[in-house]
């Protein structure tokens, strides 16, 4: 027996599949500058960054789901004090020669209005592998101006304990162990 309204359901699933359509993107490794900030003897904050990274992302706003991932060079940890990065690159901290990287990989989540406002991820630091949720403070995508393809960017911020990643130095002397992540990243469309 012939259904038209079968038929056409089947066909009006198929449009909408293809028009939700999965971008990749790559990170932009010349705008995209993981920071964090951490506490020295409730005295002060120590503000660090790193200056390598790179990762990929998928992104379907339409279908409200898309991934990140991303590695993060500790070697490149900078404190503005090349005797505190020396010493950050060491046993006593990161061990960078042991521990080269640092990986978040994640999912986004809860979109407003086709923009993610979260990941949903797990972060390996030191060997260990954690829960981490970032919180995206802005979101937005244009078309970048020379390369003509889409370009997005945000602003997130995440905080964890870095004792939970084995990263305790300190903590005998008061120091608090949270550490909060600020991450201003841009990615471009791989087409």
């Amino acid at each position: 027996m012939y259904r038209p309204t079968a038929l056409l359901l089947a066909m009006s699933a198929l449009a909408s599949q293809a028009q939700a359509e999965t971008l990749s993107y790559t990170l932009d490794p010349n705008h995209t500058f993981p920071s964090f900030e951490a506490d020295h003897m409730g005295l002060s904050l120590w503000r660090g960054k790193f200056n390598r990274s790179k990762g990929k992302a998928t992104l379907d706003r339409a279908a409200g789901t898309g991934t990140l991932e991303v590695t993060i060079d500790l070697a490149s940890v900078d404190f503005g004090l090349d005797a505190m990065n020396k010493w950050a690159r060491g046993k006593d901290f990161f061990d960078s020669k042991r521990y080269p990287a640092a990986t978040y990989k994640g999912r986004f989540a809860d979109f407003r209005e086709g923009a993610p406002t979260k990941v949903a991820g797990e972060l390996t630091l030191h060997g260990v592998t954690r829960p981490v949720e970032l919180t995206m403070n802005g979101f937005k995508c244009i078309p970048h101006p020379m390369l003509k393809r889409e370009y997005c960017g945000t602003d997130a911020t995440a905080s964890f304990n870095r004792a939970d990643f084995g990263l305790d130095m300190g903590k005998d002397y008061g120091f608090r162990m949270e550490v909060m992540l600020r991450i201003q990243a841009e990615a471009v469309a791989d087409k």
